[in-house]
């Protein structure tokens, strides 16, 4: 069964429709890769997943609860809308860390955080926060970053920071590891070290939706894409398809921009 299931999910602002009709399914250890032009409701698209936008239309499924539905006012209780953000992991262009806290604590606050609604927080905080140190010490390891851990951002290199960000985006566990243009801000030479990491928690079947711009990449790293375009979905199948044999004479046109190699 699909873990995720969205269903005719539109978005407006004001009258300016940016997200219409959008459905489709992602399996539980898969990538999708989400391709399109700036400006085609990419980026929304992934913000209303993270329930950092509200739809204005449509449903959205997780493991079969629906999590957020237009016409159902309970699913968009704040309350409610803080616990659903924690099925998705959410990581940024421009990297979003704490620039007054370091490395180790920038993955480790949320969790900190959440943490203290526990009923035994009290009486083992110091047993908690220890292993939630571990936790944020060993996803930092995974980023090759453990001797890292007491710098801030500002000594980072913004590679160094993206990878902070996925390790701060992991420790929460999410159910769906989303990725908006992960290496757009990042210099030519720098962003090999991020596709690595995520390449390499594909490889480890974490399921993932990544917005990119990095064609190779996506057609190599994503098992199904997604091609957008002013708000709608043009084609969607499998990574290859999609990327190397087009059906669409709308996705020929945008990929014929870019190099495959």
């Amino acid at each position: 069964m699909a873990i995720l299931q969205v269903q005719h999910l539109e978005k407006h602002f004001g009258k300016t429709q940016v997200l219409r009709d959008i459905s489709f399914e992602l399996e539980k250890g898969r990538a999708l890769a989400i391709i399109g032009s700036s400006g085609s409701g990419k980026t929304t698209l992934l913000r209303c997943l993270n329930f950092l936008e509200t739809p204005t239309h449509g449903k959205i499924l997780v493991e079969g609860q629906t999590l957020f539905d237009a016409e159902a006012p309970a699913t968009q209780k704040e309350s409610e809308v803080r616990k659903k953000r924690l099925h998705f992991g959410m990581v940024f262009q421009s990297f979003n860390l704490f620039p007054q806290y370091t490395v180790l604590k920038n993955v480790t606050l949320a969790k900190e955080l959440l943490a203290k609604e526990r009923p035994d927080y009290k009486a083992n905080k110091k047993q908690i926060l220890e292993e939630i140190a571990q936790e944020g010490r060993s996803l930092l390891q995974k980023m090759g970053l453990e001797d890292r851990e007491g710098h801030y951002p500002h000594q980072l290199s913004g590679g160094q920071q993206q990878r902070v960000a996925i390790a701060r985006a992991l420790a929460l566990s999410p159910d769906i590891l989303c990725f908006d243009e992960p290496t757009s801000a990042l210099d030519p030479e720098l962003t090999g070290e991020v596709l690595k990491v995520i390449r390499s928690l594909a490889e480890q079947n974490t399921t993932m939706i990544i917005v990119t711009h990095e064609m190779a990449f996506a057609r190599d790293v994503a098992d199904q894409a997604i091609f957008m375009d002013k708000g709608v979905i043009v084609e969607q199948g499998s990574a290859r398809q999609v990327i190397d044999s087009p059906r669409e004479e709308r996705t020929r046109q945008f990929l014929s921009r870019y190099s495959k190699s």
